[in-house]
């Protein structure tokens, strides 16, 4: 009786355990369906990063892929000032500069989305999805600036990882 007593905290942790990993398996598996391009595979490795991914609710799936986006927003925003600080193309000053300029908006708005997403009010989703389509923007506005300006992107890759880790933060939120 005292081993089926012991057993029983231990097997409901395991049970809300295996229900919060289906709550991220199932995340990644609708932003896969609107996002084939990106995928399952991706959606799961991008939570990853965040171990508290496998236990979080949907919610927390949320607030974690807000803080990974804005971490990879303030990452990328020092790339491009290590790279305005030795560019001497002007053109490719001015399209650094501008992503500059974006991507210090982007990080912005992710602590917006995240401010939303605590909230927990129709309100605060709704703040938090418009703050994250903008986030989701700034690597295409990046990219379009160098392409007016008529020269390569040195942010080509960075850019297009941070497009899909933005598209995984904010279907993850809009399905709250």
């Amino acid at each position: 009786m005292k081993l089926l007593q012991a057993l029983c905290p231990l097997v409901f942790l395991l049970a809300c355990s295996m229900s919060n990993a289906s709550v991220l398996q199932d995340a990644c598996k609708s932003f896969a369906a609107k996002n084939p391009d990106t995928g399952y595979a991706y959606c799961i490795k991008f939570f990853q990063a965040d171990k508290g991914s496998a236990s979080a609710d949907k919610r927390g799936l949320a607030a974690i892929a807000v803080k990974l986006t804005g971490a990879a927003a303030k990452s990328t925003a020092k790339h491009i000032a290590a790279l305005r600080a030795s560019e001497k193309d002007k053109k490719r000053l001015a399209g650094l500069k501008d992503c500059s300029e974006v991507y210090t908006q982007a990080v912005d708005q992710t602590g917006v989305a995240a401010k939303g997403i605590a909230s927990g009010t129709p309100r605060g989703r709704a703040d938090a999805v418009t703050a994250l389509s903008a986030v989701e923007d700034a690597p295409g506005t990046c990219e379009k600036g160098f392409q007016n300006l008529g020269v390569p992107s040195p942010l080509a890759s960075e850019d297009a990882g941070f497009r899909k880790d933005a598209s995984i933060a904010l279907s993850v939120t809009a399905a709250l």
